[in-house]
């Protein structure tokens, strides 16, 4: 197994967790809109991934760049540096990304909802992308 083999299991493995933390975003606030939960235990639930969810997208975009892949890292990049901008523009005093006393306001949580399945359905397509360039690599090298 090659370098670019091993890099695309990487990004399938890294891609498969993004996705699962992706829909757990979207059942935590489809609960938090159903009333199931109450904000302050879905902003608590949420707010620990966030970095997570920057990290994981981060190291595939790196890991991209690092090994001379330019197509997809031009298609990573933007949507990690708008996850680390979104990050770093919360207003100071705001518990994290998601705060529980602006989460209702100006429709704050259909835009949460809207991007976490933005961000479902990027990873979704990118999942069998990089399911493809291994299968290419696996191929090629043999």
């Amino acid at each position: 197994m090659n370098l670019e083999s091993l890099l695309f299991a990487f990004a399938i493995a890294d891609t498969g967790c993004l996705l699962f933390l992706s829909i757990y975003f979207i059942i935590t606030l489809s609960d938090l809109e159903c009333d199931y939960i109450n904000a302050r235990d879905c902003c608590n639930k949420l707010n620990p991934l966030v970095k997570l969810e920057i990290f994981g997208h981060g190291i595939i975009t790196i890991a991209l760049l690092l090994t001379g892949h330019w197509i997809l890292f031009i298609f990573n990049a933007p949507l990690t540096l708008w996850m680390i901008y979104r990050y770093c523009s919360v207003p100071q005093g705001n518990m994290g990304l998601f705060d529980p006393t602006e989460i209702y306001h100006r429709g704050n949580l259909k835009q949460y909802t809207t991007h976490s399945i933005v961000h479902l359905c990027f990873q979704l397509v990118h999942f069998f992308i990089y399911l493809y360039c291994l299968i290419i690599s696996l191929l090629t090298s043999s």
